[in-house]
């Protein structure tokens, strides 16, 4: 699809490749057995600086804020480790289904369907640790092997670095539509963002989205190799990946319908992009008997399943009426949740009014689809849909116009509020 052009780049900005990809810093002089790297060092920090330090310096505060507010009220240390609790505020960072991640990094798998002698109405099963997707508890434990770091403290490493990963690609994406200040907006929108407060977490949201816009971006770039690759690891971090696995088939195949020459590459993209998450559900499928193993535990043990939206519009409708007799509800959370979904209901016209490539429209509407369209726990739609990045493109678009001290004071004042609704209410006030 065709999309405005970007407007003229500030110094120090990329080249355009002929693709409408921005080329970055990297590719301002071609490389030479005598090229002096100092000048392209130099560029690449001025080009990738601002971001690492908005994002960076927007995180902080909303985490600070969200242990002050662990610590003020003290709740925490009144709850079980698993759900919520601990002996320090930064213990809750990892439980919940940082637990269960835990648990897989250290003691792998043990694919099974129990019934649970005490469960009633929809619980049936026992919880399985086969229910979490491997590459982040993979990645914890690779970590902390090379490291000699802890598992605690390799989970959080993996998900910080990741997190700032995920930051440049969401500018890197963000400025092919409104340039690089846009961009910066976008970043800043990542780490302000509803569910945000599991970015840096024992979470794999980090991780993923990392993945997932840099996916994005490859195939925007006609780099289909690196984004089959990237698919498949993401593939492998989270079920809603195939959301992103028929975004990037059917950008290759649109890809396939113009293009004359190279027809291997797209290919082989869409052959290798699903063998990750399909891998997986047949492995678990496999160790439990039955290939629809992983559907069903998540829905006897969790009370997940999908449900065509009608959960989604239980819950709507209740909220609306000031009634809390749908499933699970966590009132605070819950309304977190639903304005998040409003939010993004109507951001996604603007998106589509851009002219963004297939990629994104066709990975933002499924996810949507997916998460909406599911029976879980409510008030988690927030992180659910924290993956869906492409919404950040045109608010950041709009707000690119601000002078950067308005941007920063106005994101500034959004990271603190963040503290509390995509921190504490996720954590404390609710089930992430």
């Amino acid at each position: 699809m065709n999309h405005p052009a970007p407007p003229s780049a500030p110094s120090g900005a990329g080249v355009d490749t002929g693709t409408g990809v921005d080329a970055g810093p990297l590719a301002l002089r071609p490389r030479g057995p005598g090229t002096d790297r100092r000048p392209r060092l130099r560029r690449a920090v001025a080009h990738y600086a601002p971001v690492l330090a908005l994002y960076g310096g927007l995180k902080l505060i909303g985490f600070s804020v969200f242990m002050y507010l662990l610590d003020s009220a003290g709740d925490f240390r009144h709850k079980h480790p698993r759900f919520g609790g601990g002996a320090h505020t930064w213990d809750v960072l990892a439980s919940w289904d940082g637990w269960w991640y835990q648990q897989i990094a250290a003691h792998g798998y043990t694919p099974a369907l129990v019934t649970d002698p005490n469960g009633r109405g929809l619980i049936t099963l026992e919880g399985n640790s086969a229910a979490f997707f491997p590459l982040y508890p993979a990645t914890m434990r690779l970590v902390s092997d090379c490291t000699g770091l802890g598992l605690y403290g390799s989970g959080m490493l993996v998900s910080v670095v990741a997190s700032f990963a995920a930051a440049l690609g969401v500018h890197a994406v963000t400025a092919r539509f409104g340039g690089s200040r846009a961009g910066l907006a976008a970043a800043g929108l990542w780490a302000v963002w509803p569910g945000s407060g599991t970015e840096w977490s024992g979470y794999s949201e980090s991780l993923y989205v990392a993945l997932a816009v840099w996916a994005c971006h490859a195939v925007m770039s006609d780099r289909w190799l690196t984004a089959g690759v990237l698919v498949f690891a993401a593939g492998l971090g989270r079920p809603t990946a195939v959301a992103l696995i028929a975004a990037l088939t059917v950008a290759a195949l649109l890809s396939l319908h113009r293009r004359r020459g190279d027809f291997a590459r797209p290919w082989t993209a869409i052959l290798i992009a699903p063998l990750g998450l399909v891998g997986y559900l047949l492995w678990v499928g496999d160790h439990m008997g039955d290939l629809r193993g992983y559907f069903i535990l998540q829905k006897g043990a969790w009370a997940h399943t999908f449900d065509f939206g009608k959960q989604t519009i239980d819950v709507f409708t209740s909220l609306a009426v000031g009634r809390s007799d749908y499933l699970f509800p966590c009132p605070v959370e819950d309304m977190i949740g639903a304005m998040t979904v409003l939010l993004g209901l109507l951001l996604l016209p603007l998106l589509i009014r851009l002219r963004p490539p297939a990629v994104l429209t066709v990975y933002t509407i499924l996810t949507f689809a997916l998460v909406l369209g599911s029976q879980q726990i409510f008030g988690n739609v927030s992180r659910y849909l924290l993956p869906a990045f492409p919404l950040f493109i045109p608010l950041a678009v709009k707000l690119r116009g601000l002078g950067l001290p308005t941007l920063t004071a106005l994101l500034a004042l959004t990271a603190v509020a963040s503290g509390s609704y995509a921190g504490y209410a996720l954590f404390e006030l609710g089930v992430p």
